[in-house]
């Protein structure tokens, strides 16, 4: 699992965001478009990607994008 595909996945669950605006250090919950429904499309992709089960305590644990990468390698 790269970092690169990783954020790829994330910011295909945005519909307004551009691309260029997620990095590994990316505060996701800042965007305008953050959303719980969001959130949960972030749990869907990851257990659909990388077959890896996320709780919304994970996705609260998380600050960045690299913060929820690492959270996911951990449970693989």
């Amino acid at each position: 699992m790269e970092i690169k595909d990783f954020i790829e996945h994330f910011a295909e669950q945005f519909d307004d965001t551009d691309i260029s605006v997620f990095s590994a250090e990316t505060r996701f919950r800042d965007l305008e478009e953050w959303s719980s429904l969001i959130a949960l499309s972030i749990i869907a992709m990851v257990d659909e990607e990388y077959d890896v089960i996320l709780k919304g305590d994970d996705i609260k644990a998380a600050t960045t994008i690299v913060d929820l990468f690492n959270i996911v390698k951990t449970k693989m």
